[in-house]
């Protein structure tokens, strides 16, 4: 298997091992699945861009490990825990094009950027490549524990009857929950909902960052948006302990806000996307208001 850097996948032995950040979520947890490989994610902010990641990718085969005896490489479209870093154009196109010559699977985990998250229902349909593999979670049954793998039917059909199975898998409960999400998602047009929030989320976030020095960047697609802070624009040395202070101060407001990136300097924002105006208003409200405590 192939993963990348700043990659966020799960807490299980394969998906840990195929996460990229070792604290909270690697140390001490030991040892870890073998043959798991993993090169750069594009990240333009800190001067990785897309070809160089594919030309890591391609050195990793001839100094790593053979292209034929690789599985499957597996990819956010949006780095979730990474930092809210969408993947460029090139790069998907890149990865796609590399799986079909090598004969490898190209497994999306849209666990996170599923259902309307990034302003189209899953952030795949940003890109126009077709994955061979799908994972999805979290959204999919508001709140109830499922999650679901979408393939191709000629990987999904290869299996024997009993070869995938566990206790819990096909909860009709969660599946029932799950029919009901996609109706309300149709019914009350939530993938447009979620763009519209994540333009108001970005115009005032720009705003901030022309205010605040502090912020460096500020990225993300749709309503799965970041700010990065940085204790220098010119250096761009990770501001960790501002992003702490930040979400502190929010917590004072009313709002929880979450950290993350690989240097734990972004705060991250992924509200319901059936969140009313007002309500929005008033987090973005908490937010500017723990920003000006912190940086002004």
């Amino acid at each position: 298997m192939i993963a990348f850097e700043g990659a966020f996948h799960g807490r299980t032995l394969l998906s840990l091992t195929l996460t990229s950040k070792t604290h909270p979520y690697k140390a001490g947890l030991g040892p870890f699945a073998p043959e798991v490989y993993r090169v750069p994610f594009p990240n333009e902010y800190r001067g990785i861009t897309a070809l160089d990641a594919l030309a890591a990718l391609e050195r990793m085969f001839a100094t790593q490990v053979a292209a034929e005896t690789v599985a499957a490489i597996i990819v956010e479209p949006v780095q979730g825990e990474g930092g809210f870093i969408p993947a460029p154009l090139e790069f998907m196109e890149g990865l796609r094009r590399i799986c079909d010559r090598e004969g490898i699977l190209l497994i999306v985990d849209e666990v996170q950027t599923g259902f309307g998250r990034t302003g189209r229902m899953f952030a795949i349909e940003h890109y126009g490549v077709e994955p061979d593999l799908m994972t999805l979670a979290k959204s999919i049954a508001g709140g109830l524990p499922l999650s679901a793998v979408v393939g191709k039917a000629e990987i999904m059909d290869c299996l024997w009857d009993g070869a995938v199975g566990g206790t819990y898998v096909g909860n009709p409960v969660a599946l029932a929950a799950a029919v009901a999400v996609l109706d309300v998602f149709e019914e009350e047009g939530l993938v447009e909902r979620a763009q519209r929030i994540g333009e108001t989320i970005h115009t005032r976030m720009l705003s901030w960052q022309e205010r605040y020095d502090a912020i460096g960047d500020v990225r993300g697609l749709g309503a799965m948006l970041a700010v990065e802070y940085v204790e220098d624009r010119a250096t761009k040395e990770p501001a960790p302990a501002i992003a702490t202070r930040v979400a502190e101060e929010a917590a004072k407001r009313g709002l929880l806000l979450l950290k993350a990136g690989i240097h734990s300097n972004c705060n991250r924002v992924l509200c319901p996307l059936v969140i009313t105006d007002a309500e929005l208003e008033e987090a973005l409200g908490a937010w500017e208001d723990a920003l000006e405590a912190v940086l002004a």
